[in-house]
């Protein structure tokens, strides 16, 4: 990347924040090479979304493709509740120390399972993992009050997560959104009033949710489900090279203060001119 201009800093890869999650939702061979070429910098984890890695053909190839670029893959958290509910979780285990994954996802999001239940598995499979977990129903109306989201979470730190990913799903539009997108604020802020956000991945695969969470958390916040075409427009937010942030880290209002008078100065109002009063002309009624 290129290097003169005073940017937000950015932690180096591998890091801890600022972490951008891609969810690959059936790329090709030639497509991930693609995106590895233009963007694998902004890149610190895959996951091949929901049940894709089952039924994607050439899948060793691509894992192989993005481990190549120091790149994490894991299988999405349907495939680990599939698992789960069929009593294959042994076989899922095999499957993925196979390809050499290091991370797995384990989510609760269409199966019912309790927090003490989540945390067996946590445990379980950090023998031989970095686990991931997430947070929050698929179902826009199962609602989960704050509180519940907070125990939920520090629940499965608790039990041995490196990240909790709180849900959205890929339209962002339940879990930390409403229906028409726009986030929870309240939950959102409860959150983050109780849990280290760093320890946190907000779902963002809209623009104005990334945005959001830019503005709110700064440029380390850690955001998931972006999708690949997003990968470098999600940099250019944490950076303020788009119009959308670029005043949260630039010194924009400094410079249009300045501005001001030489603005005003350029367009000045214009003169008005003198006018004579027309009194109206009177008809007399004989």
């Amino acid at each position: 990347m290129m290097d003169f201009f005073s940017l937000p800093s950015r932690s180096p890869k591998p890091r801890d924040e600022g972490i951008t999650h891609v969810i690959d939702k059936g790329l090709g061979l030639a497509q991930a090479a693609d995106l590895l070429a233009t963007c694998s910098d902004y890149i610190d984890i895959v996951k091949l979304g929901w049940g894709t890695g089952y039924v994607t053909q050439n899948l060793a190839e691509k894992v192989a493709l993005y481990r190549a670029a120091d790149i994490p893959v894991c299988f999405g958290g349907t495939l680990v509740e599939v698992a789960i509910l069929q009593g294959k979780l042994d076989e899922f285990r095999e499957l993925a120390l196979s390809l050499d994954l290091s991370h797995v996802e384990i989510s609760n999001g269409v199966i019912d399972m309790s927090m003490k239940e989540k945390a067996g598995y946590i445990r379980e499979l950090s023998k031989d993992f970095i686990v991931l977990t997430e947070v929050g129903s698929k179902d826009s109306e199962k609602i989960i009050p704050p509180f519940r989201w907070v125990d939920m979470i520090q629940a499965d730190l608790d039990a041995g997560a490196w990240k909790v990913i709180c849900e959205a799903r890929e339209s962002g539009t339940v879990g930390l959104y409403f229906g028409s997108g726009e986030a929870r604020s309240g939950l959102i802020d409860e959150i983050c009033a109780k849990i280290d956000h760093a320890d946190l991945i907000f779902e963002t695969p809209q623009k104005v949710q990334q945005v959001y969470m830019v503005k709110k958390l700064g440029s380390e916040v850690n955001l998931g489900n972006i999708a690949t075409t997003e990968v470098i427009p999600l940099e250019t937010l944490r950076l303020g090279l788009r119009g959308d942030t670029m005043g949260d880290f630039h010194d924009v209002d400094i410079w249009n203060k300045r501005r001001g008078a030489e603005l005003e100065a350029e367009h000045p109002k214009p003169e008005r001119r003198e006018r004579k009063s027309r009194k109206p002309k009177l008809t007399r009624i004989r």
